[in-house]
């Protein structure tokens, strides 16, 4: 099995930081092949010409219908999985966003739910572990922020970073390629048949990155 690694970015966006109502984030919600909802933060791949900040500002509106502005890192996950005959090594990078406009929304065909989650909950409501450690980071850098609202107030109003690094241009080369299907293999000898009409070729059973978790 061939291994390819794989980057992305992602975020947490919090509303309620400028202290007017009860803090929440917004997560989504994809149903494995159980059948179970499993809740993470959004997140996806960098693509060409992005920055690590800009993709978790994309992939937060794409995936919530919310935009966000980048207030700080709070850490970045590397884990494994298997897909479409391949071995992937996937780092993520996760930052903390504050929510400036937008209302929830499921138009992304890879999201199944999408919901505002009170703060406090985020550790019962969170699928992955790791997931669960970035919030703790985060919180620490709320409480910081709230402690210094001129900070916060100038971090909210920054654009964020534009111009990729060489680390960010060779990521979005990788993720172009692993985006590419694998060319199936040949057998030798015999010939292809037909399957039976109406029987059991199951195109649609597999495919996509649904039975390893969090892809």
């Amino acid at each position: 099995m061939r291994t390819v690694r794989e980057t992305s970015a992602g975020g947490l966006v919090v509303a309620g930081l400028d202290g007017d109502e009860e803090l929440r984030a917004a997560l989504i919600g994809r149903v494995d092949r159980r059948g179970r909802t499993l809740w993470s933060l959004p997140k996806g791949h960098i693509e060409t010409g992005e920055t690590a900040e800009l993709t978790a500002i994309r992939e937060v509106a794409e995936e919530t219908g919310l935009t966000g502005s980048v207030l700080a890192p709070i850490g970045k996950i590397d884990y494994w999985f298997a897909v479409e005959g391949r071995r992937v090594h996937k780092t993520v990078h996760h930052f903390l966003l504050s929510w400036q406009s937008g209302d929830l929304s499921t138009e992304d065909y890879e999201v199944s739910e999408v919901a505002w989650v009170p703060l406090g909950e985020l550790a019962t409501r969170l699928t992955y572990s790791d997931e669960r450690k970035l919030v703790a980071t985060a919180r620490t850098v709320i409480e910081d922020l709230a402690a210094d609202p001129d900070e916060l107030a100038a971090r909210v109003a920054a654009a964020p970073r534009s111009e990729p690094s060489a680390y960010e241009r060779a990521a979005a080369e990788r993720n172009a390629v692993r985006n590419d299907p694998p060319k199936p293999r040949r057998r030798r000898g015999g010939r292809r048949t037909r399957g039976r009409r109406g029987g059991g070729g199951g195109g649609s059973g597999s495919g996509g990155s649904g039975g390893s978790g969090q892809t």
